[in-house]
């Protein structure tokens, strides 16, 4: 009987350990995963803002520009200068576009490190180490 009662608690220690084990690196995945969602979400209202600031000044600035350019040749070419700025921002569009293109693809994926680690725990429990 006293063998039985130590195979037991032995068998029950075991799994409170894994348990344990399981807990703590889940918490510290969880951790992980909070530091860098707090991370991707401050990137991200960082670059509302500066998109923000950014369309608000560039159509100030080219309201303002076509305007004056408009006003300046409204007698002898109004209409050959609202058609090349028409022309014209139309291209700069196209540019911005294909910008903002590049830029999203070369953005690094949300949670790389949450799912590294996810990874090398995966490689360590299927090497046994």
């Amino acid at each position: 009987m006293d063998t039985e009662t130590r195979s037991t608690s032995g068998l029950l220690g075991s799994l409170r350990a894994l348990g344990n084990g399981l807990l703590a690196g889940a918490q510290g995945r969880l951790e992980l995963f909070s530091i860098e969602l707090q991370e991707e979400k401050f990137r991200l209202l960082k670059t509302v803002v500066w998109v923000g600031a950014a369309i608000f000044l560039g159509m100030l600035a080219v309201v303002f520009s076509s305007l004056a350019l408009v006003y300046l040749f409204w007698d002898s070419a109004r209409l050959a200068v609202l058609g090349g700025l028409a022309l014209f921002y139309t291209g700069a569009l196209v540019l911005v576009l294909l910008g903002l293109r590049r830029f999203l693809r070369h953005q690094p994926s949300p949670f790389a490190a949450t799912l590294h680690e996810f990874g090398k725990d995966r490689e360590c429990i299927r090497n046994g180490s």
